[in-house]
């Protein structure tokens, strides 16, 4: 059966789909496998999808929607499953703006009960030139390959954060920015997380020259068993030279928080890329976060946080407590951005191209 996509979801984007598409009838019940669904909801809030090129839409009742199968695990959104079958007919739900379809078995009273979706077939794809047998299509086609260790890398700037919403991204970028304007060479990466381009979308508009996340890899989801080797995977790939422009620092966001169920832990016990992270800038949302965090870093760990930032350094109050009480700088990236750059260079050693 044919049908005609209304919206093309930004986490099918490494099978390239056409707007029209080929559905099977029996579908392939696992993380990554793209699938067509219709939508049989219009909500008032939670209500867009992003598209493969990072514009957002608004989801319509009736829209006919290319998504990918996957699981969602968010503290201040939906948590979902893939179910162990999937039938055509199956009543499944959207469980983030990229187009993560799934289960949901729990939400956040913040953005509503998720958007219902009927499943209509597993997407085909047609790799072999005049083959006319289609191919169940997953995101692990064309998919960055993994890795089991990183040996050398350009130095590695990660930036966690106590939660999800703690201001990683906009700290990420204003190094971003603030690096390329000293005349660096920045690659990026959104190591954790759920499939949504926006954030790496915003590191290229800030300057840069190439931004990776782990849905490059084929992963719509991280989680404790994937996490690692798909970061180290993405750590390789923005060390190599693409159209003859290598990178002299790399900008990493752990997304979610340090504690959470997205595998950020098992990055950060990971020595060999621990140790080729010269800076690490933690996004705290408040005092006992930025405290426990602190804590958890220097005695559980055995990492060293460089700076702290995030909603916890608004304020002078919040500055205050983090430079006296847990002896760490304080910069906040919204109205010292060029500052936490600065922090971030000198800790680095950039040495600016000529």
């Amino acid at each position: 059966m044919k049908v005609l996509l209304n919206k093309i979801a930004s986490a099918t984007r490494n099978c390239k789909l056409a707007r029209e598409v080929t559905l099977s009838p029996t579908v392939a019940a696992e993380e990554g496998s793209v699938v067509a669904v219709r939508a049989l909801d219009r909500k008032n809030v939670y209500n867009e999808l992003e598209d493969v090129h990072g514009r957002m839409a608004t989801v319509n009742e009736g829209d006919i929607i290319a998504g990918v199968l996957g699981e969602r695990r968010a503290l201040h959104g939906y948590i979902g499953i893939v179910p162990s079958q999937v039938k055509v007919g199956d009543i499944l739900h959207l469980l983030n703006l990229g187009g993560v379809v799934g289960l949901c078995t729990s939400f956040n009273p913040d953005v509503g009960p998720a958007c219902r979706v009927e499943v209509l077939g597993q997407v085909l794809t047609f790799p072999h030139l005049g083959e006319r047998r289609g191919v169940p299509a997953s995101i692990k086609a064309n998919a960055l390959p993994s890795a089991d260790h990183v040996d050398r890398s350009v130095p590695i700037v990660a930036i966690s954060g106590t939660c999800m919403n703690a201001g990683k991204t906009f700290a990420a970028c204003e190094i971003i920015r603030g690096l390329t304007q000293r005349g660096l060479r920045v690659g990026a990466a959104k190591l954790t997380g759920v499939s949504l381009r926006r954030d790496t979308l915003k590191m290229e508009d800030v300057g840069a020259v190439r931004a990776l996340s782990f849905n490059d890899a084929g992963i719509v989801s991280t989680r404790r068993q994937t996490s690692l080797p798909v970061a180290r995977g993405l750590v390789k790939a923005l060390n190599e030279v693409v159209h003859g422009v290598g990178v002299d620092v790399i900008i990493v966001e752990l997304g979610d928080g340090v504690m959470g169920e997205y595998g950020v832990e098992e990055i950060l016990r990971a020595k060999d890329l621990m140790t080729l992270t010269k800076v690490h800038v933690l996004c705290a949302n408040d005092p006992v976060g930025a405290w426990g965090a602190a804590k958890y870093f220097g005695e559980d760990l055995g990492l060293a946080i460089s700076v702290i930032s995030g909603p916890q350094t608004d304020n002078a109050v919040g500055r205050t407590f983090v430079e006296e009480s847990l002896g760490l700088p304080a910069i906040n990236a919204r109205t010292q951005g060029d500052a936490l750059a600065a922090k971030v260079a000198e800790l680095i050693g950039a040495n600016p191209r000529a």
